[in-house]
């Protein structure tokens, strides 16, 4: 089993110990619409407390899986276990989930208290009971100036909030996002998931996003489910799935990256620096490329060298004394984003590959600029080789 590189935000990695028992499990659920097969045999495990993705495109499943899970739709055949339970005949109402819809379908004839209280009322709590309830979930989310207003009365951000204080006064196990971000600016958005991350440390809660947005899977998750047409193509936490993509179809999802097709020229499995993975040695068009990395694939096997664009250093001088590792090519664009400037070098042979280098100063013109000739270096453990 590969080494976890994360999550960085927190020591919980529950994943990792083979005596831990899946809060939830998916276990080879297939679901069909006629001839469409939307999830196919999938089996998947999530833990308590966990923050969980399921990351992809439109079409993927994703959602068709939470809404499963959540007893809005049942599946073909399967089963979906909650603390070892099947949930299979399960009606929504009955399950100690909740969902939080990108809609946020708030009662704009309510204020913000009532909005939070209806689903404590209609479970029948005694009113001092969702007096409580519903000023704990005001604070919680810091709406409490806010109490009195209806929804056309607040701010995008401020619906949001109410509508997830609103699907947690319940107090579910499991709470569902389905895109849940989707509606606000990207600013706001960003603030957004921060909070997200502290009230699901705080309340100790599992949740449960679904999103196609990578840089949020990436920010909020434990562990995230990259999936593609019906089945989870790679599980593992952000910073594995970044720089440790299982597949060219997770590598070119999940980031920016740069992808030759190669040739092994020479994977004799043996380790030339003490300490570190073994070298192999690849060909890609002329160029000669060195990876540090155990790799299953054989001498002439065709495979691919998957390299992100900060990992690529960019020079106007030559590398000293070496051939492998290296490209030269011309400036043909440059996106300066802020903090970082991209660049995108057309090579001799016609190929384009990016690299990225950190703005630390506040130059404006660039020593590199349009039209330079330039030459890219990169380390032996800055890309990897995908062989599928």
């Amino acid at each position: 089993m590969a080494k976890s590189l994360g999550p960085v935000k927190r020591k919980f990695s529950p994943w990792t110990d083979p005596s831990a028992t899946p809060f939830i499990r998916f276990e080879n659920i297939t679901k069909r619409y006629g001839d469409f097969t939307a999830v196919d045999n999938l089996t998947l495990d999530i833990y308590e407390r966990e923050f969980f993705s399921l990351l992809g495109p439109s079409g993927c499943g994703k959602t068709t899986l939470m809404r499963m899970l959540a007893g809005f739709e049942e599946p073909t055949s399967g089963r979906i276990l909650l603390q070892g339970k099947d949930l299979s005949g399960v009606p929504p109402y009955r399950r100690p989930t909740n969902m939080m819809f990108q809609s946020y379908a708030l009662f704009p004839h309510m204020t913000v208290e009532k909005n939070i209280a209806f689903g404590l009322e209609q479970d029948g709590l005694a009113k001092p009971e969702i007096k409580a309830r519903v000023e704990e979930m005001l604070k919680l989310v810091k709406l409490e100036p806010f109490a009195k207003r209806k929804p056309a009365q607040l701010s995008g951000g401020q619906r949001q909030r109410v509508a997830l204080a609103r699907s947690l006064a319940k107090r579910p196990k499991v709470l569902l996002l389905d895109e849940p971000l989707g509606a606000l600016d990207r600013k706001l958005r960003e603030e957004t998931q921060f909070e997200l991350m502290d009230i699901q440390h705080t309340l100790g809660l599992t949740f449960l996003i679904v999103t196609h947005d990578q840089e949020e899977a990436m920010t909020v998750s434990d562990r995230i489910a990259v999936m593609d047409k019906g089945v989870v193509v790679q599980v593992a936490a952000p910073a594995e799935i970044y720089e440790g993509p299982n597949c060219r179809y997770v590598a070119e999802f999940i980031g920016d990256i740069n992808i030759l097709d190669c040739a092994v020229t020479e994977n004799a499995g043996v380790c030339v620096h003490p300490g570190h993975p073994p070298l192999v040695r690849l060909e890609s068009d002329g160029m000669k490329i060195a990876v540090e990395q155990e790799c299953p694939a054989s001498n002439g096997a065709k495979v691919a060298f998957a390299i992100r664009p900060e990992k690529v250093r960019i020079s106007l001088d030559p590398p000293v004394e070496t051939d492998v590792n290296t490209a030269h090519g011309e400036v043909w664009d440059i996106g300066y984003l802020g903090d970082f400037s991209v660049f995108l070098v057309r090579l001799d042979d016609g190929r384009i590959l990016r690299a990225a280098q950190a703005n630390v100063s506040r130059l404006v013109d660039r020593p590199i600029t349009f039209g330079d000739m330039v030459w890219l270096t990169w380390p032996l453990d800055g890309g990897l080789v995908l062989t599928r």
